[in-house]
């Protein structure tokens, strides 16, 4: 009788027992996976790692791996610092590590099967770490620097979109990388052998900034729907949209800014590093040779401690005065539009000498001195590090985007 009774107690403390001795595993070796795991401990149920991307293809900032051996609710502490590799700035070696804030976000993405992701409860800073903490649900656990968009999600959206309209939807293969991975993207339009004012949207020139891509595909989504300036822009204008530019450093989970001999934006010269960039020339060159290339948005995020989306603009003195007014009309609607919880800054920046010594490389410059003299060229910065960078967030600002391009188009000269 007496063993009876005890005998439950002894089952859960051999439970108990098995549960805190659970080995821990984690792994990076699937897309976009990208870490150093400095270690691993079981007992404690913590692990630490740092970035893993190499500095020669791009800022080592990125990073994300799956945690496997979590019981239901028992808490891991992941402790994430910066790299300590040298990285490359202004097209050089600097001999100096990435500053670590560009490595911490103040909340990390977490899932618990790849494809949901929501955002950790605010880390725990330290002088050089963040400790992110997070409950086991009994299966696999992903966490993340942000939100990722691989080619996987880059080719469920393409597919999604040409179900969804077939008629007006096709997906195209803009190029292959030159690791000879597929560059892919959606053309939208009603009217696919009118000659209507195309509008060209990419995101991704920068591997590690994956808010950009969820914005892209927030625009798809948007323009794909039952609004009403979704409908016009569709009837009204010829869409490209290209979600994952820099499709070799998504796949191996580098930061893509900055790799050597130079990144995806500053690579808009006569003779592109990089297949994709070239593809992307010849078709807006044809397209300006048609004389109907009416907008260039390229999809980025900006530094840690940038909280507002804001633009990059071409210097002044490119501009024609048609395309100096449609771009003030652009800035106009996008402030209507792009409000809370990204509210737009009211003051674009730059691309010009003061910003990068490679101005001239970027690609906002570049199609201001190819393009069309009414072209508006942009790139749209949204942040990454605030409680709304989340993927509901990136979406919410990608058809808000839609809806000030729509404007736009009604208006332009």
């Amino acid at each position: 009788m007496l063993a009876k009774r005890f005998l439950p107690a002894v089952v859960l403390l051999l439970g108990w027992s098995g549960w805190l001795r659970a080995d821990l595993v984690v792994t990076t070796d699937f897309e976009g996976g990208s870490a150093v795991v400095d270690a691993v401990d079981s007992v404690r149920c913590e692990v630490r790692i740092r970035p893993g991307g190499d500095p020669e293809r791009g800022w080592p900032c990125w990073w994300y791996l799956r945690i496997d051996g979590l019981a239901t609710g028992r808490e891991v502490r992941v402790v994430v610092r910066g790299s300590e590799r040298p990285a490359r700035d202004n097209g050089r070696d600097t001999g100096e590590p990435l500053a670590s804030a560009w490595s911490l976000p103040t909340r990390a993405a977490f899932s618990a099967d790849g494809v949901t992701w929501r955002q950790t409860d605010p880390g725990q800073r330290e002088a050089d770490h963040v400790t992110y903490r997070l409950a086991g649900t009994g299966g696999p656990l992903w966490v993340a620097w942000g939100p990722p968009f691989t080619s996987r999600e880059c080719d469920e959206l393409l597919e999604r979109a040409v179900a969804a309209l077939p008629r007006q939807t096709i997906a195209f293969e803009l190029a292959r990388s030159l690791e000879r991975r597929p560059v892919r993207g959606l053309r939208i339009t009603a009217h696919h052998q009118a000659r209507l004012p195309a509008v060209w949207i990419q995101a991704r020139q920068h591997a590690w900034e994956s808010g950009s891509s969820w914005v892209a595909r927030g625009f798809v989504e948007w323009l794909l729907g039952d609004e009403s300036e979704a409908g016009w822009l569709r009837d009204h204008a010829d869409v490209f949209v290209i979600p994952v530019l820099d499709v070799d450093r998504v796949a191996t989970g580098d930061g893509g800014k900055e790799s050597s001999p130079h990144d995806h934006n500053r690579d808009w010269t006569a003779t592109p590093h990089y297949p994709e960039v070239a593809a992307t020339q010849r078709r807006l060159s044809q397209l300006a040779e048609e004389n109907r290339l009416a907008m260039f948005l390229d999809l980025h995020n900006p530094a840690p401690n940038d909280q507002r989306s804001f633009f990059f603009l071409p210097p002044e003195e490119l501009l024609a005065d048609s395309g100096r007014a449609n771009r003030d009309r652009f800035l106009m609607f996008s402030g209507r539009r792009l409000d809370a919880p990204f509210p737009l800054a009211p003051t674009p920046r730059v691309t010009g000498s003061a910003y990068h010594p490679l101005w001239r490389q970027i690609s906002g410059v570049w199609v201001s001195e190819h393009a069309n003299p009414e072209t508006v060229a942009a790139c749209l910065e949204t942040p990454w590090n605030t409680p709304h960078s989340t993927t509901a967030g990136y979406l919410d600002i990608g058809a808000k985007l839609g809806r000030a391009v729509a404007d736009t188009l009604r208006f332009r000269e």
